[in-house]
């Protein structure tokens, strides 16, 4: 297993982490991924230690709860071997006071969260969503407490826009209060929105990705082709408008691209998806998930090999969009890229 910086902390995580969405398996939205339980959570641990990934992703509102309270129990006499990652700021009940950052909520949220893992700290804490009724003086202190207490290591954000994640970064340099090292995003083949601010920010700022939904949205399985759709009993339909849309030729044509580097590689789609996220800028980890060891055991193939130049850029033509304004005009325009070369594709953060 490769080990890279998380971002420009002195935090070690591996190039692939484990997501635990699919443990518990309670609740609509965020318990429809899978229903893993306490006895396979721990199988699936073992694997994940076994090739040297240490870093588990779960959040509160994962099946209510009940995520973390089944990978506390899959790492239990293990603690000291593994890196826990949580998220909190989501909904989790219908009370004025059940959702956001603000401190009261920050801090009853990392205290639940420390009691369902049956740990002492959490060694990376992320804001799941940006909250716009609470200012982010108040959010960092409430995260500064919790840092100088001991409960908690790192701090992160998912989800945020450039904006939101600068504002916040800026207001804990003014003030002397952690910074924000980690960035959990959406990135894919079939998504690469994150490239466009979120990116060049990670990079000036020394934020680090961890990329969620490698294989946007379950679209890069090799399940789906040009030639063969989404088939009826597809557990895609459910939770397809939950995430990030996706055009139908775009989609076919990156999975045509796949399909010739599977063919020359011997590799599998999912792996050459996710090995094609390790060779990008600012990605420290990418989150995979299984519902089952076979799964896992695939998706832990896209490490100890490398896509060529050739391939890469096959899968980056393949992948293309046009860029928004006022990106736009620096990919036509010679005096604008002269101002603003494009990023260098390497391997992220060490």
């Amino acid at each position: 297993m490769e080990y890279r910086r998380l971002g420009a902390s002195g935090l070690k995580v591996p190039a692939l982490s484990f997501g635990a969405g699919t443990f518990g398996g309670r609740g609509e939205l965020f318990g429809a991924w899978g229903d893993t339980d306490a006895q396979e959570a721990r199988r699936l641990v073992d694997i994940c230690l076994d090739a040297g990934v240490t870093m588990f992703d779960t959040a509160d509102v994962y099946s209510a709860g009940a995520s973390e309270e089944v990978l506390g129990q899959a790492i239990k006499g293990r603690r000291d071997r593994v890196l826990i990652s949580t998220k909190a700021g989501l909904p989790m009940g219908d009370g004025p006071d059940d959702a956001g950052t603000s401190r009261s909520r920050l801090i009853k949220a990392a205290e639940d969260a420390l009691r369902r893992l049956g740990t002492d700290h959490i060694d990376l804490l992320q804001l799941h969503a940006f909250d716009a009724g609470t200012p982010v003086e108040e959010v960092l202190s409430a995260l500064d407490d919790l840092v100088r207490a001991g409960k908690v290591r790192y701090v992160g954000v998912s989800n945020f826009s450039g904006w939101q994640l600068m504002k916040s970064l800026a207001a804990a340099d003014r003030d002397h209060r952690p910074r924000y090292v980690a960035h959990q995003v959406y990135y894919s083949l079939v998504g690469r929105d994150y490239e466009w601010d979120l990116m060049p920010l990670g990079l000036d700022q020394g934020v680090g990705a961890l990329v969620w939904s490698p294989l946007g949205w379950g679209r890069l399985t090799g399940k789906i082709r040009r030639d063969r759709p989404l088939p009826p009993q597809s557990r895609l339909h459910r939770t397809a408008d939950y995430g990030p849309p996706v055009d139908d030729d775009l989609l076919y044509t990156v999975v045509d691209a796949l399909d010739e580097i599977a063919a020359e590689t011997g590799k599998s789609i999912p792996q050459i998806a996710i090995n094609w996220l390790l060779q990008r800028p600012t990605v420290s980890s990418v989150i995979i998930g299984a519902r089952n060891e076979q799964q896992l055991r695939d998706n832990l193939g896209a490490i100890g090999w490398t896509l060529t130049p050739d391939q890469i850029a096959k899968l980056d033509a393949a992948s293309a969009t046009t860029a928004p304004y006022p990106q736009f005009p620096y990919h036509r325009q010679e005096g604008f890229a002269r101002l603003n070369p494009p990023l260098l594709t390497s391997p992220g953060n060490r």
